[in-house]
């Protein structure tokens, strides 16, 4: 079993820190972190940062490592897992995500995603979030709810790469593109899936969306009460908790 961990916006992989040392600890080694191009990882020459660009770059990485593999995203990563597994569920032996709601036709972007969807204004607020010196940047993470140390790590990828990355991934994403993508959703019922629901994330729509959307995509559901966004981060002894319990009980798949 090989776990593939795909991260988001505004993160590099050391969002999972905290997160694969609690997998560690409950005897989970063989750990690959996938850095999407502009969030941690170049970006390379003629690279489309769109939803079908990302969908593209994660197929082809997941082709090139030895199976079975159990894929869990998160945030943007959690994106990308959903539209690569649209179109090759056989790819994997599971799947975990915690942002499913987005594909629900229903889904209204939060406010920071519709400025970055706005021209302009997105390249106004963008730069404004992730410019600045590192001790700035490390401020501003702590207040979006990630720990300082994290922050610290993740700091040096918030560049130019990732500010433009943002812009094209979320205005190729606006609605109600998103939601078209959602229509296929059942689609990731071929493998076993869990959904995570940190009950505080309040970037990815209400309880009732989120739990739609995990029946759409036929998953478990498996709830982190009091968690937020950066549950992985903020308790990676539950969120780790969850996901083997899931894995353990996946036996002959």
């Amino acid at each position: 079993m090989t776990v593939v961990l795909v991260h988001g916006n505004p993160e590099t992989a050391a969002v999972w820190d905290p997160l694969v040392t609690a997998l560690a600890d409950r005897g989970v080694d063989d750990v690959v972190r996938l850095s999407p191009p502009g969030f941690g990882a170049p970006v390379p020459d003629g690279f489309a940062a769109t939803v079908d660009g990302y969908r593209d770059w994660l197929l082809a990485e997941l082709a090139a490592l030895d199976g079975p593999i159990d894929l869990v995203g998160h945030d943007w990563g959690g994106g990308h897992v959903g539209t690569a597994l649209m179109e090759r569920p056989e790819i994997v032996r599971s799947w975990a995500n915690d942002i499913l709601s987005v594909f629900d036709p229903d889904y209204v972007w939060h406010d920071l995603a519709q400025a970055w969807q706005t021209p302009e204004v997105g390249e106004e607020q963008i730069a404004g979030l992730l410019g600045g010196t590192q001790q700035e940047k490390v401020a501003r993470m702590g207040a979006l709810g990630i720990a300082p140390d994290v922050a610290g790590r993740i700091a040096p990828g918030w560049n130019e790469d990732m500010q433009a990355c943002v812009l094209r991934l979320y205005r190729d994403a606006a609605q109600p593109a998103i939601g078209r993508r959602g229509e296929a959703l059942g689609r990731l019922s071929a493998r076993p899936g869990l959904a995570i629901l940190a009950t505080e994330d309040h970037y990815v729509g209400d309880d009732a969306m989120r739990r739609r959307a995990a029946a759409r995509a036929g998953a478990e559901v498996a709830v982190l009460e009091g968690l937020g966004h950066w549950w992985m981060v903020e308790d990676p002894a539950r969120g780790a908790e969850v996901l083997t319990d899931f894995w353990n009980g996946l036996a002959g798949h």
